[in-house]
C-alpha cells in the first residue's frame, strides 16, 4: 500500500513524494482512517513509528487553506525542540499548500509569539504552559479550535503537566475531535484518557516498549565515571564506525562533563542538549547536528524523545536512565526508516539493577562486550559517586554505643572493582546457564 491508496489529497501527496516518502508506516496506516473521521484516539506507539506524520496529515486535509485569524487546530507537545520539529515537518507537508502553522514555547520572548498569533494561525502548535500564557493574555482564541493533539502524553505526565492540560480542555469548544498519542498507556495516561476522550478508538501497532528492529544493543560494564569518560573517548576516536552519534546522560552535570572532556580532541564536532541551555542555543545545536556540521550529539532525557535526526549510527548510554522506558525511547534514535543503528550502554556497579530491570522490560538479555585492552581504567571517584560507594550508612533507631552511623560489615564493603568484576562474573554465569 502507498500513500496515495489512503485518500490523501494530491497537494499532500506531491510533498511526500518530495520529500521522499513512499510506503505508509504500520501508524500511518491505522490513524490516517480514523484522524480523518472525526473521532477520538488514542495511538500507542513507540519513538521514530512516523506518528507525527500520521495526525499532521488528516488535520491538514481539513484545514485545506489559511482562513481567519483564530486556530482551527491545536497539538500540544512537551518540549520546546518538539514544537520546532512538528512545525517543521508541518512545513515539509504544505509546500503546495497556504496553512499558516505557528509554535509557541516557553524559554524565548513570548511579545514575538503572541505577535505571530494575533496576526494569525490555523496550526497551532503549543508548549501547556506557553498556551495557557498567552491564552490568559487575551491573545489566543480557541472557539474555532475543532482538532485537537496530545502527543506524547506519558512524558507530559511526567513532567508534571497534567494540571495545565487540564486547564487547556476547560477552555476548548465543547465538540471536537481529541487524539492522544503516547509510547506507553500508563495509568496517568489512561486516567487523561478517560477524562477528556469520548469512546475513543485505540489504535496500537506494537506492544509497550517494543524496541525498534534492526538495533544492535552492546553493553560495557564501567567502573566509575571516570573510566566511562575514558572508554567514550576511545570508541569515538573510530570516525569511520561512529559517524553520527548520540550520547545520552542522567544528568546535566554529565552532559556538561562530557563535552568539557571531549573539546580538546573534538570541539568542532560537539553539540550538547539540555534543559539549562538557552533556548536558542539549543535550537543550534539540534540544527547542527542534523545538519551533519557535528558528529556528536551530548544530551540529557531532555532530547530522548520528539527529536527526528536521519541517519544516527549509534546511541550510547553513558549514564543508564532510572525509568526503564527510558531506555527504549533514547535508544529509538537510531536504526530509523528500516536502517540498522547500534546501542551501547556504560554500566557501574550501582547501575545494574536499573540496567536488569531494562532488560526485564525488553525480555532480552544485552550481550556483555570485553573492555579493550587500551582502555585507561580509572579508581578515581567523583564526589557524588563517593556518596553512592561510601562504606559509612545511617543506622535507623538508637544505635548501641551511641553512635548514629556506622561502617558496614566487611563482606558487605567492596571498591568500584571489586563491583565491576562481580558483575561480569554474574553475567557470564547467567550465559553458561
Amino acid at each position: 500500500m502507498g500513500f496515495q491508496d489512503l485518500k490523501i489529497t494530491k497537494q499532500i501527496l506531491r510533498a511526500l513524494e518530495d520529500a521522499g516518502f513512499e510506503t505508509p508506516t504500520p501508524i500511518q496506516k491505522e490513524v490516517l482512517p480514523v484522524g480523518g473521521s472525526g473521532k477520538d484516539l488514542i495511538g500507542i506507539a513507540q519513538t521514530g513509528t512516523g506518528k507525527t506524520l500520521a495526525y499532521l496529515i488528516p488535520i491538514l486535509m481539513k484545514l485545506h487553506y489559511a482562513q481567519g485569524l483564530v486556530p482551527r487546530a491545536l497539538i500540544v507537545v512537551p518540549t520546546r525542540e518538539l514544537v520546532v520539529q512538528v512545525c517543521e515537518s508541518v512545513e515539509l507537508l504544505t509546500e503546495y499548500m497556504d496553512i499558516r502553522c505557528v509554535g509557541i514555547y516557553g524559554g524565548t520572548n513570548i511579545r514575538t509569539q503572541q505577535d505571530k498569533v494575533f496576526d494569525g494561525v490555523d496550526l497551532l502548535v503549543a508548549t501547556p504552559g506557553r498556551f495557557m500564557d498567552i491564552y490568559y493574555n487575551g491573545i489566543l482564541r480557541t472557539k474555532m479550535i475543532k482538532t485537537v493533539v496530545v502527543d506524547e502524553a506519558d512524558r507530559l505526565m511526567d513532567l508534571g503537566f497534567l494540571p495545565q492540560l487540564k486547564s487547556i480542555f476547560e477552555v476548548l469548544p465543547e465538540k471536537h475531535q481529541t487524539m492522544l498519542f503516547s509510547a506507553t498507556f500508563s495509568e496517568s495516561v489512561a486516567q487523561l484518557a478517560t477524562e477528556f476522550l469520548v469512546d475513543p478508538v485505540r489504535v496500537e501497532v506494537a506492544r509497550q516498549a517494543t524496541l525498534v528492529e534492526n538495533i544492535t544493543q552492546l553493553r560495557y560494564d564501567v567502573p566509575n565515571i571516570t573510566t566511562k569518560i575514558n572508554l567514550l573517548k576511545l570508541l569515538l576516536a573510530d570516525k569511520d564506525t561512529f559517524k553520527k552519534v548520540m550520547v545520552f546522560t542522567e544528568t546535566k552535570k554529565n552532559a556538561d562533563r562530557i563535552v568539557e572532556r571531549l573539546a580538546d580532541h573534538w570541539k568542532g564536532e560537539l553539540s550538547v542538549i539540555h534543559s539549562n541551555k538557552a533556548q536558542n542555543t539549543r535550537l543550534k545545536a539540534l540544527q547542527a547536528f542534523k545538519a551533519g556540521e557535528t558528529r556528536i550529539m551530548v544530551a540529557s532525557d531532555v532530547a530522548a524523545r520528539g527529536i527526528d535526526v536521519q541517519d544516527i549510527t549509534h546511541v550510547i548510554n553513558f549514564d543508564i536512565p532510572s525509568l526503564p522506558e527510558e531506555y527504549v525511547h533514547r535508544i529509538g534514535r537510531t536504526a530509523r526508516a528500516g536502517k540498522e543503528g547500534t546501542a551501547i550502554s556504560f554500566v557501574s556497579g550501582n547501575e545494574e539493577q536499573r540496567f536488569e530491570a531494562i532488560e526485564e522490560l525488553i525480555n532480552q538479555q544485552v550481550p556483555l562486550e570485553d573492555l579493550p585492552e587500551n582502555l585507561e581504567v580509572s579508581d578515581l571517584l567523583l564526589d557524588e559517586e563517593k556518596v553512592q560507594t561510601s562504606n559509612i550508612v545511617y543506622q535507623r533507631g538508637r544505635p548501641e554505643g551511641g553512635g548514629a552511623f556506622h561502617a558496614k560489615k566487611a563482606k558487605n564493603s567492596k571498591t568500584a572493582e571489586d563491583n565491576r568484576r562481580a558483575v561480569m562474573a554474574r553475567r557470564r554465569a547467567k550465559r553458561k546457564k
